[in-house]
């Protein structure tokens, strides 16, 4: 069809352009001339569009790149016609003058453009009248041009564009595929009565924190409902790109928190866990089922799942596509973890199971050294047993200078494992903050506690607190796990900027449409046992190493002689058997914290027993006040 319609186009197009040139007085010799001349042109631009494609495309979706190759199949078409003119004489056009080849051409060019942008076109004047939802984008990139666009053409997503808003002056005045850029950020306030806006669209990929915020202010103000847009990252050419406006979604807490997307070496970590056996402990925790979820897209020979939670190990494995072994578990059951090792014979572990909420844990030390101290004591002495190659224990920014329970355990833990390294080719432990969204974390409890209508609950105005999302701190351990080089390291990774916990909780008051204090009210409550004031990701006498990857660092560790530790561990064991809950207390302090020969780190190509010291932290400041949580559950990384 298009074949037919072009044809008529190049003969009006040069048929209007000597009409024009000779202003309807040619003579009736050019009109013949201009007639043998309009073979030549015919072939020629029957050609060049076949070879540029302009015969195959769905033209309703075209964009640039459509657009663009027309335009160049013009320009071959003029070359070529020039190019034969001199043979004019011969082929009986000498009379044609060349201003009517270039402006015949350029006709149409413009004929055969019509022709297929008319569908994009109408498409966009039905867009400009139809009824819809007011949008205002924020973002005048390529990826909010992409954003427009795809509004205009998909009326069925009830989506009108009529402003846009940036923070770059330089935009301002300026028209967006047919939008007006109307002005700052800090102008949605004042233009929203005027644009009679209802929704403001972010299309800007990877936004800041600060300007996540900013927006979200502004739409606060203004009293306008927000989007973001998600998977426009990778847009280049917005016009020929389809933006999934289907995916704009409510502002999320980890739009605040966020930062940067983290290179992953992902061909690394897949050499390193394709075709092996690979167990994940405390599988139906946070952590623990998002490292079962990302292990298992890198085609493990077997994914063991083990949890002591009958319901969350169920939940964890219907998340995972593909079938994967399951072994309900107790690690403080020494037979059964031995059993399911010696089962399963795995090559990879990921430890992540054990009692992780502070506030318990400090009314409840027998359990918390049972499950985190010898739970972890189990699990590693049943890797060592069946040969584990790689061994990965997943622990807190809690264990540096613990001043509660559950950082007295996990800083145990840490030693447990890496006492292991000269036995287990590759024992590392993995040491970060908290994760997002995690159960019984601040989040969670925000989010619970603003829906009932408040007050939300904070210990202290001062509070702070390093946070992750947890596929974010996944991604990086599975990072680690493949750094790790003759064992015995602690990997510390980047957790960027300490967030103040008041301002977290005056965030999600915003992200949930109240106003602070006039809404929902915050009340600061006290401290509770164990907690600080900030959090540290290591002790002072740890020595920060750099790795290749920029989240990634490893710390030289300081622990006890082994001597004195396993004599340690024996004594506390002694005393949690007899549930003399003060000695246990104290011990879990005490353990590995002192050596006669004196405080020494060890070195990165220790091979030897760990002999180093740490001296026993006192520190017990205070910190946010959540609601009462359930008792422990497969670890994972909590706000204390």
């Amino acid at each position: 069809m298009f074949t037919l319609l072009d044809a008529i186009c190049v003969v009006a197009g040069y048929s209007v352009a000597q009409v024009t040139y000779f202003r309807d007085k040619a003579p009736g010799l050019y009109w013949q001339h201009l007639a043998t001349f309009l073979l030549a042109a015919l072939f020629v631009t029957l050609v060049a569009n076949h070879i540029f494609g302009l015969y195959g495309r769905m033209w309703r979706h075209a964009g640039v790149e459509e657009a663009r190759q027309l335009i160049l199949s013009a320009a071959v078409i003029v070359f070529v016609l020039i190019a034969v003119y001199p043979l004019g004489k011969r082929a009986g056009f000498e009379h044609v003058p060349l201003t009517v080849i270039v402006v015949g051409c350029m006709f149409a060019t413009v004929g055969m453009g019509v022709l297929r942008f008319h569908s994009r076109l109408f498409a966009w004047q039905r867009g400009t009248r139809r009824v819809g939802l007011r949008v205002a984008v924020v973002g005048s990139r390529d990826a909010g041009a992409a954003a427009i666009r795809e509004m205009l053409r998909s009326p069925g997503a009830g989506l009108v564009p009529v402003a846009v808003f940036d923070d770059d002056e330089r935009a301002h005045g300026l028209s967006m595929v047919g939008v007006p850029v109307v002005g700052a950020i800090d102008d949605i306030p004042s233009a929203a009565s005027r644009y009679m806006l209802q929704q403001v669209l972010l299309t800007i990929p990877n936004p800041p924190p600060e300007m996540v915020e900013k927006v979200l202010l502004a739409c606060e103000k203004a009293g306008l409902t927000m989007k973001v847009l998600p998977g426009v990252s990778h847009l280049v050419d917005g016009a020929a790109s389809v933006v999934p406006l289907r995916q704009a979604r409510e502002p999320r807490i980890e739009d605040l928190l966020g930062r940067s997307p983290i290179p992953i070496d992902l061909a690394t970590v897949r050499r390193s866990l394709e075709g092996r056996r690979v167990l994940v402990t405390g599988a139906g925790g946070s952590i623990g089922s998002e490292i079962c979820r990302q292990v298992a897209e890198l085609d493990p020979a077997v994914l063991v799942l083990l949890d002591h939670d009958e319901t969350h190990l169920h939940d964890t494995a219907a998340t995972i596509p593909g079938s994967t072994e399951q072994a309900l578990v107790d690690i403080t059951n020494r037979l059964a973890v031995v059993d399911a090792f010696t089962r399963f014979r795995p090559e990879v572990v990921f430890h992540a199971a054990g009692h992780k909420h502070v506030p318990v844990l400090e009314q409840h030390p027998i359990e918390a050294a049972t499950t985190n101290v010898f739970g972890t004591l189990n699990v590693v002495e049943a890797a060592t047993g069946v040969g584990v190659q790689r061994f990965v224990q997943i622990s807190s920014d809690k264990a540096v200078r613990p001043s509660s329970i559950m950082g007295a355990t996990k800083r145990l833990a840490e030693q447990i494992v890496l006492s292991r390294a000269p036995v287990g080719p590759s024992y590392c432990t993995v040491r970060f903050g908290n994760v997002l969204g995690s159960r019984g974390s601040v989040i969670p409890t925000f989010t619970r506690q603003i829906a009932n209508g408040g007050p939300v609950t904070v210990t202290d105005a001062r509070m702070t607190r390093f946070f992750m999302s947890v596929e974010e701190a996944v991604q990086l351990v599975l990072e680690s796990s493949v750094l790790s080089d003759g064992g015995g390291e602690i990997f510390m990774l980047e957790m960027g900027k300490p967030v103040r916990i008041l301002d977290l909780a005056e965030r999600m008051i915003r992200l949930s449409g109240y106003q602070v204090g006039e809404d929902i009210s915050i009340d600061i409550c006290g401290a509770r046992p164990g907690e600080k004031f900030d959090e540290e990701l290591r002790m002072p006498e740890e020595e920060i190493l750099t790795t290749h990857h920029p989240y990634i660092n490893q710390l030289i560790p300081i622990t006890a002689s082994a001597e004195q530790f396993a004599s340690g561990l024996e004594e506390l064991r002694a005393a949690t058997e007899e549930r003399d809950d003060a000695s246990v207390r104290r011990l879990l302090f005490s353990v590995g914290t002192s050596s006669p020969a004196g405080t020494q780190p060890l070195s990165p190509d220790h091979n030897g027993a760990l002999d180093g010291a740490v001296a026993p932290s006192t520190d017990a400041d205070p910190g946010l006040q959540l609601a009462k949580d359930s008792p422990a559950e497969s670890s994972e990384q909590v706000l204390a």
